[in-house]
């Protein structure tokens, strides 16, 4: 199964991003990891951490249901960019470590995502 992330602008030659279930579960760990905590200590992913201590722009995205729960609006799409796109582009470092190149990749895929949800005001939908 796959799970993919996309605009909800009934466009279907808008950009997406995907990754198996598994793959988006590592993606999300490692987006909690470099925010400086484990995803795996959080409430509602086997740990019970409140995800209201949590101070990141991201926790939207990092704690949402993998298929299921509510599409994020275009105004929490504008909240997480910034450090999306900041994250993103700062790990240019040259690493040559295949998982964080694809790390990498897919966060840049989910910036033009988001972005584009924002430009047309509308809602990322998870599928």
């Amino acid at each position: 199964m796959e799970m993919v992330l996309f605009p909800g602008d009934d466009d279907t030659s808008s950009p997406d991003v995907s990754w198996s279930y598994n793959g988006f579960a590592i993606f999300r760990r490692w987006l909690a990891q470099v925010e400086g905590f484990a995803l795996d200590e959080m409430h509602g992913f086997g740990g019970q951490r409140p995800w209201d201590e949590i101070l990141t722009p991201l926790a939207p995205l990092l704690n949402h249901p993998d298929g299921d729960g509510p599409d994020l609006t275009a105004s929490e799409c504008a909240a997480i960019l910034p450090r999306l796109r900041e994250i993103a582009d700062k790990a240019e470092g040259g690493s040559t470590d295949p998982l964080f190149r694809r790390h990498i990749a897919a966060a840049r895929q989910l910036v033009v995502v988001l972005q584009l949800c924002i430009e047309k005001d509308v809602d990322l939908l998870f599928g």
